[in-house]
């Protein structure tokens, strides 16, 4: 299963951008995603989730408690970019995307994100939910 980081989605679109701003195919009052992609915020937000790749990957048989807790700490550690940032890195978009790939990151090694959060009264989608402030 290929992931792809948001950030590096987001990184596109802001090359995009520049691109049509160069070619002229953008219009200079159009342009966004310089703004809300701003690269320190993009790269604060690798380190987050390379950190949360890395820990899942070291997991051997873990238990809900300790998947629960790797999920805990990108969710914090990604509210702190988001406090960084003015509380605005991540909008309904980004937010999805993060959501997303911490699912795909513990669906890839092995995890089953929809029996864990079950187990804990939850729905698949809910599993960041309790700490995530962005």
């Amino acid at each position: 299963m290929m992931l792809v980081k948001p950030s590096e989605r987001w990184r596109e679109r802001v090359a995009d951008e520049a691109r049509g701003l160069a070619a002229g195919t953008v219009d200079p009052s159009c342009a966004w995603a310089v703004e809300l992609f701003p690269e320190p915020m993009l790269t604060a937000t690798d380190a987050v989730l390379a950190a949360f790749e890395a820990e899942v990957a070291e997991l051997r048989e873990p238990s809900d408690a300790r998947v629960f807790e790797a999920v805990e700490r990108v969710v914090r550690a990604l509210n702190q970019v988001n406090e960084e940032f003015g509380e605005a890195a991540y909008e309904t978009e980004e937010r999805e995307e993060l959501c997303a790939y911490i699912d795909g990151v513990l669906t890839r090694h092995g995890l089953d994100v929809a029996t864990l959060a079950a187990r804990r009264g939850l729905g698949r989608h809910e599993i960041t939910d309790r700490w995530r402030d962005w």
